[in-house]
């Protein structure tokens, strides 16, 4: 009895875990038009209820005669109802997986074949003419971007001085020396117009100070969003718990500070908006600060504008700084002096705004540059790689072809600071010795392939902050190193069709790498260039 019993539990279980998770009735969310796996789940049904019936057969037989049943055959009826039922649970968890698979929506690795197959693996490319392109590239930018650079940097010395001549070292706020960055600055610049990044730090008057709160900092209230970010606050000397008290405090007439002379000036307090911050808040606001800024540097022009025989004006009024210069023969430079703050006694600045970036984050948050730190990684580099080394001629080759394509489909949300953040992950994963200028093609191809890898998997994480990879004589402060890595690509993953545009704008680039490289790449006559450096500048840039 208690044998029959056991296998009446074994029919009933297999029946139970099998039937209505393997065949979903009319509530099911499979396609209706998906008419082959239909067919499949109704052969299993089929299959295994006339094993069930089967199986209830035998048992009908057996049960009233207990007594005929030996126990060589009770423990064979026992081994295949123990298999049966393992074979049922194996196609339920076969199942499970097959319909996950076709149930699935369309995803991101969808939105990538909709655009075409096309790879980097795949993508055509001539070497001879792919070597001419870079060698344009570099003759081009070794013979203009020095010269450029000097001017800008005798431009900039003399603009900076004429503003710090109309400031009341008491009152406004104090402009330092500026520091070249950017691509001009790191050897790999192309494009025209040229273009130099400068930031110039300031700090406010005696007897005020900056403190910083950063969003990897011990109990930040940070949002995620505003990772890689910090919030400026302005303090006055003596109000911060390290400062002394003597400024804000009575002590009495009998007290005297050991850091202060009685005899010194009593400093007169600033209203925020003297000092640049969040309307009733103590905070630093960019907006203030390039609005203060921008009329600084248009009275600073005005002063010294007789000295020099060029146009200077103000490509955009939303960007302190953004100046352009026109020569009369029509040549023009693009400058951009950005106020920034510095972090303690690093070199990383909290910035009022990117170049390439047009969306500012929002109120007292400063996003944080390290593009000081990243000219010391690239020229790190540079010492320990071969000699005439591919690695900026990836960087010049694969954001000339994101210029030209953004051109013909418009921008995207990938930028060149997203190209050359690729280039330094793999610049510090690889070996020095496979970016030798033979290795060219396959060192653009590892690029193009890690590019489009972060994009489909929507993470490309800061090359500096929580990489314990850089190399220590980068000198990157320990708590950026400590911190958790930051995913640039975090905007697409919560915009669907932005996410989709530049997915559309990475795969036409790729398809279009072939024809554009070609197509600004002089040809060879006699082993020699057609064009004029000029003529072929023209074309290119």
């Amino acid at each position: 009895m208690q044998g029959a019993i056991a296998r009446v539990c074994v029919v009933v279980a297999a029946a139970i875990l099998n039937r209505p998770l393997l065949f979903p009735q009319e509530n099911t969310t499979l396609p209706d038009q998906d008419e082959e796996l239909m067919a499949r789940m109704r052969e299993h049904e089929e299959r295994l209820e006339m094993e069930q019936a089967r199986l209830e057969k035998e048992l009908s037989q057996l049960d009233p005669k207990p007594e005929e049943t030996t126990s060589e055959e009770g423990y064979s009826w026992y081994f295949w109802s123990a298999v049966s039922f393992i074979i049922f649970f194996t196609i339920e968890m076969c199942r499970v997986d097959l319909a996950d698979t076709e149930m699935r929506p369309a995803d991101d690795e969808d939105i990538f074949s909709e655009s075409g197959s096309i790879t980097p693996k795949t993508m055509v490319l001539d070497k001879n003419i792919l070597s001419n392109f870079c060698d344009k590239c570099t003759y081009t930018s070794a013979h203009e971007n020095w010269r450029v650079r000097e001017f800008v940097e005798g431009f900039a010395d003399d603009l900076l001085e004429s503003l710090r001549s109309m400031c009341d070292r008491e009152a406004d706020m104090e402009v330092g020396d500026f520091v070249g960055i950017g691509s001009m600055f790191e050897s790999w610049k192309v494009c025209k117009p040229l273009m130099c990044d400068l930031v110039v730090p300031f700090s406010p008057p005696d007897p005020y100070s900056f403190q910083f709160h950063l969003w990897c900092s011990p109990n930040s209230d940070m949002p995620p969003d505003m990772q890689g970010c910090g919030k400026i606050k302005v303090t006055r000397f003596g109000e911060s718990e390290d400062g002394c008290v003597c400024g804000s405090a009575n002590l009495g007439e009998d007290v005297l500070c050991l850091l202060h002379s009685r005899n010194e000036a009593i400093k007169v307090d600033r209203s925020p908006d003297e000092l640049l911050c969040s309307k009733n808040t103590p905070f630093l606001a960019k907006d203030q600060v390039m609005k203060w800024f921008q009329i600084s540097v248009t009275k600073a022009w005005g002063r010294i504008s007789h000295k020099y025989d060029f146009e200077v004006t103000f490509r955009n009024l939303d960007a302190a700084g953004a100046l352009k210069i026109r020569f009369r023969s029509g040549k023009v430079i693009v400058l951009n002096i950005i106020p920034v703050v510095q972090l303690e006694d690093t070199d990383a600045y909290f910035v009022s705004h990117f170049p390439s970036d047009c969306d500012s984050s929002p109120g007292p948050h400063w996003p944080l540059s390290f593009a000081v730190y990243e000219r010391n990684l690239l020229k790190h580099f540079t010492k320990r790689l071969p000699q005439n080394s591919c690695h900026l001629h990836c960087l010049q080759v694969v954001t000339f072809l994101h210029r030209k394509q953004t051109g013909l489909t418009g921008k995207s949300a990938l930028t060149n600071y997203h190209i050359k953040t690729a280039l330094m992950h793999l610049l510090l994963s690889k070996r020095s010795s496979v970016w030798g200028i033979g290795s060219m093609e396959h060192r653009l191809r590892d690029v193009l392939s890690f590019l489009q890898s972060s994009l489909q998997e929507k993470r490309l994480h800061h090359v500096l902050i929580g990489n314990s990879k850089v190399p220590e004589e980068v000198h990157v402060p320990k708590l950026i190193r400590k911190a958790e890595p930051i995913n640039l690509f975090r905007s697409l993953v919560l915009q669907t069709e932005l996410y989709a545009a530049t997915v559309r704008h990475f795969q036409e680039m790729l398809r279009n790498a072939p024809v554009l490289i070609q197509e600004y790449t002089p040809h060879l006559s006699n082993g020699g260039l057609h064009h004029s450096l000029d003529e072929s500048s023209a074309v290119l840039l």
